[in-house]
């Protein structure tokens, strides 16, 4: 069994459908501990000692967030900016997360089509979490292909559950060591983990 880490962030929970059952369908799995960020620290004072432990812990670290103006919400850049210290998590010395896998798990309020080099955003979902796949690297970690809902204003309830359903297939298959990720179509199968 490996144990995963979901770092969820989403400052108006309230406000999201699709968030709220993709939480709900986590919580049920074992070996996911869920770190509501915005729950945990409300006034933005983190507890590094503690966040460093979790990740010291888990085999697999989820940044769980909506795709907020083209990244992520603020929350996830104070965790970054705190917890992962020079000499700890990177650095000569810092080896602290080395092996360890990461991924994104990401909701957007644009289609699917939106993300891609000739659609209206220009770019495609992982050319814009290339900051989080290149932070994964400094860490001497492993990056995942991102789980991505696209087009959440316009899911339907079923369509809502089916995603909820998938991220907990995929999060299934990682606590049960049911993926290998040194294989080719795996990791092609994982970049179809994408509902639109």
């Amino acid at each position: 069994m490996s144990s995963v880490l979901i770092l969820f962030a989403h400052p108006a929970l309230e406000k999201s459908r699709t968030n709220r059952l993709l939480l709900e369908a986590c919580r049920s799995v074992d070996g996911v501990t869920v770190n509501d960020l915005y729950e945990e620290y409300p006034d933005f004072d983190i507890d590094v000692d503690r966040e460093q432990q979790l990740l010291l812990d888990h085999d697999f670290i989820i940044l769980h967030h909506p795709f907020y103006w083209y990244s992520s919400p603020a929350m996830v850049k104070q965790w970054q900016d705190l917890v992962l210290e020079h000499g700890w998590a990177y650095g000569r010395e810092g080896n602290a997360l080395v092996g360890k896998k990461m991924l994104n798990v990401v909701t957007t309020g644009g289609p699917r089509r939106a993300y891609e080099e000739e659609g209206y955003n220009r770019f495609t979902l992982r050319q814009f979490l290339a900051p989080f796949d290149q932070t994964a690297h400094l860490c001497k970690m492993i990056y995942l292909p991102p789980f991505a809902v696209h087009g959440t204003h316009r899911l339907t309830e079923p369509e809502m559950h089916q995603a909820a359903s998938q991220y907990k297939s995929l999060l299934t298959m990682l606590s049960t060591d049911q993926i290998d990720i040194e294989d080719a179509r795996t990791r092609q199968y994982m970049n179809e983990f994408i509902i639109d």
